[in-house]
Parts: structure tokens; sequence; C-alpha cells
């Protein structure tokens, strides 16, 4: 999303001002400027840029959408999408892209021509642009797209993870595609209320849906491969500024004890109090025997605070798995391409957006009051006036319209092609 082409903003700019002058009075310093550019573009690092300057042609419809998942519409475009690349696998699919390569602005290589024929068949790519061995502007700007559309970095760079997802084989994203109308049918099917959140696992992806439209999208993490978030529907009753965060006994297992046998300050230092779980009586950590599992039977309480596991907050909603979305103090860990690594609670980006979405109807809870609050550390739960529906869902294909086909890997393995879980395996 940070690639340069800044000579061809440079040659877009030198025409408008000739075109302004008119090339009958164009001055030598013109002509001089003209050949400078003339020899940049010529250069061999920009490879074969022909007069094919403005990049904007090959977008073919923007990726970004307001337009929700769970709606009767998706389903409709999920239709339309499948009609496309059934008539794709009909007619031989598109080409393997072997890159030996780094594929990237500037490249000329063989492998080129295939990625650009496989664009242009996914319709990522004008077939206008043509088939030469150039990574030019062209490619670049359909390389964006098509990253987009699979959940990538939008880099314009060919690496590991965009080239496993370029060739995943035609018939096999129509099938994705058809497994997932059902379920986007369900979902489109299912009044959700006036608003709603819906996670949607696969993508690491939160919606906050309004009026048929999503006016906020965050990125989570979800949980591991062996440690799945689960597919619900429950009602978001509660925000809790400052939470305290309880270890669960996993993770007091195989990280806390063995730290505590290493640096007998662990505790103290991260802020964590012990607990006898029956009692509620307060435990001085000295008095446990470390070189035991005794401290199993204990209950590991974070006090709030900015290096507490859940950060500022924790979002609570009723469901069997004892789940729930919270912020994190690791705030790096949303950079990731893959974002499959909680125990199966979601950590939302920028969740303090998300509440005052959340607590909006609720009385003496705006932005500041908020803000406010959390600088106190002080725990503070708040009951959500009107709860707010939320799903998690798993949905790995869907589309947005205008010939727009996201598509993800299939993490879980739930869609029945192991090819779609690439990702998980590289």
């Amino acid at each position: 999303m940070k690639k340069f082409g800044s000579s061809a903003l440079d040659r877009r700019a030198f025409l408008r001002g000739v075109a302004t002058a008119g090339f009958a009075a164009a001055t030598s310093a013109a002509f001089a400027q003209q050949s400078d550019i003339g020899e940049i573009l010529a250069a061999p690092r920009r490879g074969n840029w022909d007069d094919q300057f403005d990049a904007r042609s090959s977008n073919k419809g923007k990726v970004a959408s307001f337009q929700p998942i769970a709606s009767p519409e998706t389903a409709s475009f999920i239709e339309s999408a499948i009609n496309t690349y059934s008539q794709i696998v009909s007619n031989g699919g598109w080409p393997r892209v072997d890159a030996t390569v780094k594929l990237q602005l500037g490249v000329i290589d063989p492998s080129v021509a295939a990625m650009r024929k496989r664009l242009m068949i996914a319709g990522d790519l004008s077939e206008s642009a043509g088939l030469s061995n150039s990574f030019d502007t062209y490619v670049d700007a359909a390389v964006k797209r098509f990253q987009a559309r699979h959940g990538l970095p939008a880099d314009g760079v060919m690496g590991e993870y965009s080239l496993a997802a370029m060739n995943v084989p035609a018939d096999i994203r129509l099938n994705q595609l058809q497994t997932n109308l059902e379920r986007v049918r369900t979902l489109a099917t299912t009044d959700q209320g006036g608003r709603y959140v819906m996670v949607n696992i696969p993508a690491a992806q939160l919606e906050a849906v309004e009026g048929a439209r999503v006016v906020q999208r965050h990125t989570a993490i979800v949980g591991k491969i062996d440690r799945q978030t689960p597919i619900l529907d429950s009602k978001i009753h509660e925000v809790i500024l400052n939470p305290y965060w309880t270890a669960p006994k996993s993770i007091i297992q195989k990280d806390i004890i063995p730290l505590m046998r290493k640096d007998p300050t662990y505790l103290e230092r991260n802020k964590i109090r012990l607990f006898d779980e029956r009692t509620r009586e307060e435990i001085a950590p000295e008095t446990v025997d470390w070189s035991t599992e005794d401290a199993m039977k204990l209950m590991f309480r974070q006090d709030p605070g900015k290096i507490n596991a859940m950060s500022s907050t924790k979002i609570n909603f009723p469901n069997a798995f004892a789940v729930y979305m919270h912020d994190t103090p690791q705030q790096g860990v949303f950079n990731k391409l893959m974002r499959f690594e909680s125990s199966g609670c979601v950590r939302v980006q920028n969740v303090r957006d998300l509440n005052v979405w959340l607590l909006r109807d609720t009385a003496g809870w705006d932005r500041q009051t908020m803000e406010a609050t959390i600088k106190t550390g002080v725990n503070t739960p708040i009951q959500v006036t009107d709860p707010v529906p939320l799903h998690f869902v798993y949905v790995t294909a869907w589309s947005t319209g205008d010939g727009v086909v996201h598509l993800r890997d299939d993490i879980y393995e739930r869609d029945g092609q192991a090819a779609l879980s690439i990702g998980t395996n590289t």
C-alpha cells in the first residue's frame, strides 16, 4: 500500500503542464525536462513501461466496502461470483505462477506473463494491460488488489503467502464459494436486529453493523488451531474498563510456575496476586512451594493497568465457552499476517472505538468519560443498556459486488479442501 511510482506522477504532471502551455509554445527547458523523464523511464531497473503511465485503469472496482457479510446482498453477490468462477473453470481455470525471483515492481521475468494472465482471469487486471514479462505499474496495482481481496498486506510484492493464494486452483475456489454461500444464506435469513457485532474468524476481523451498513471494522486476533474460537450467537451485556485478568490453569502450569522458579519476583513485577479459590483470601507468594504443583490450587489474578493482559477493556457476553473479547497491551500483534494465536478469546484492535459504539445508548458513558475512567486504573464494570447482538461466524469466501470476491485461508479446515488451509502450513 506504500509503493512508489513517483516518475509516473511526474510524467502526468509534466504532460498537464505541456497541455496548458500548448506544444507549439513549449520551451527548450520543457523539452529538456521531457528528455530527462524519458531517460528515467527507459532506465533498465524500471522495466518495460511502454507508454502506459496510469495504473489506475487496472483497478476494476474498489475492494473496500461497507457491505456487511451477513446480508441478503452478499448472498446474491456470491451467487454471481459462483457463475463467474464456473465459467472460469469451464474455460480451463488460470495458470500457475512459478516464480524463481521475487516478483515486484520493476522486475522483468517470464513468470510475470503468467501472473498477468492469472490476474486478468480473476478480474484484477485489465486485458488491455497485455501479457509482457514486465512487472509494471499496471501489474503492481493489480497485485495489490488481489492481495487486498485475500486479506494479505497490499504491498505489491509477491511473497510466499501471496503466491500460495494465487496458486490455489480455480475449481477449489469455486467449491469454496459454494460452501460459503450456504453459510451466508443462513446468516442473511437471521434477524440480526438494527445493530450487531460480527466476528468473522477466518478473516480475523470484526464488523460493527448498523442500518445494514458496516460502521466500524476492526482487526482481530482469534484462536489458535488447537484452541479455536467457537462459533456462537449471544448478546454483549457488559463492558469492563480496567478489568482484572484471571490466569487460566494452563498458563499457570505451563508459564507462571516455571517463571516463578527462575524469578521469585515475577508475580510482583507483573502485579499478579494469589488468592485461595475457596475463601478468596490473599496468599503471599513466598508461602508457596514453587518446586511443586501446589500453586495450581490457587487463583492468579492480575490487577488492572497498562500491563494487564486485557489492558483497558473486557467485553462480556453469555456463552458456554467462557470466551470474551478484550484489549491487549501488545498492539503489535495486530500487524501480523497470521492472527490466529489466542486461546479462543478475541482481541480487538482500537477496542475503545468499539466501546463508544456499544455504550452509545448507555447514559453517562461518552468517549471523554471512558478515557478519564481508564486513566484512573479503577476496575469499572458497565452494564450495556440495550445488549447488542453478537455473532462469531466462519466465512472464508464472500463477495461485495462489482466482481470483488474476498477469499481467506480455511484456518480451521472446515471447508473440506486441504489446499485452502495452506496458510497454516507455511
